[in-house]
């Protein structure tokens, strides 16, 4: 990071813009009067019913679902509906997180003795799963997925099967190629490669890059680029803390 830290006036985020006005990026833009705006780098397409017949996998087979995002869940019960399985009042669904399994319930009857979660990582889902260890699971996700998961599951040896219901594809970007910001906010590996993917020829020059995780640093540091503002960290557990501390830093 440079010594001279100069002032921030705006940021752009790669994801799709918060639904809610208390989201922490609202507070943050209005805490320290910055622009702040939202666009997803990556999207997710849905793989058709045609093409998922070809992988073999009988959904109605499975009792026991492992989701482990939003998108699986929006996708797992849209293929369903497109292949016309019933699903048994009976499934048991497995989410990586509280906020996941509360999303069920766009979905189904929200009932505790169904669904269990863990608090964000597969790793504290693992001791619930093993008490169905004699048990098959259904993972429904994209093409892309944290090599963790899987590697976790088969350490705990969890009998499971995945299954690709979207995948996560580039976003057209063009219309920001003479656009610039003092900040680029990452939360994924694919949101790096969608910068390059769009613009081959990026240069990072001024632009501060605040990169969420470590898997996305990594991906940002294996292509040349300068992560000024890491999280999470010890003093910034989140990615708004982390651009505030910055921002506080930065001359005026």
């Amino acid at each position: 990071m440079a010594e001279n830290i100069s002032k921030v006036k705006s940021i752009l985020v790669s994801q799709p813009e918060p639904t809610t006005d208390s989201h922490p990026f609202f507070t943050l833009a209005s805490k320290h009067k910055v622009q702040v705006d939202f666009r997803s780098f990556i999207h997710v397409e849905g793989v058709t019913a045609s093409d998922f017949r070809k992988d073999k996998i009988q959904i109605r087979e499975y009792r026991n679902v492992l989701l482990t995002s939003k998108n699986a869940v929006d996708h797992y019960f849209r293929m369903c509906e497109d292949m016309r399985v019933l699903i048994s009042p009976d499934t048991r669904y497995f989410c990586i997180s509280e906020a996941i399994a509360y999303y069920l319930q766009k979905y189904v009857v929200y009932r505790k003795r169904k669904i269990y979660h863990g608090n964000l990582t597969i790793e504290e889902l693992i001791p619930t799963l093993k008490k169905f260890k004699n048990e098959k699971f259904l993972m429904p996700s994209s093409d892309t997925l944290k090599p963790s998961i899987p590697n976790a599951l088969e350490d705990a040896g969890i009998e499971y099967k995945r299954a690709v219901l979207f995948n996560t594809v580039v976003s057209d970007l063009s219309d920001l190629e003479d656009v610039t910001y003092d900040i680029l906010v990452f939360f994924s590996p694919s949101g790096i490669k969608s910068l390059y993917k769009n613009f081959p020829e990026f240069q990072q020059n001024d632009t501060r890059l605040a990169c969420f995780g470590s898997s996305t640093q990594k991906e940002a540091e294996s292509m040349g680029l300068v992560v000024d503002i890491p999280a999470p960290t010890e003093k910034a557990p989140s990615m708004t803390k982390a651009i505030s501390d910055h921002i506080k830093g930065a001359k005026k």
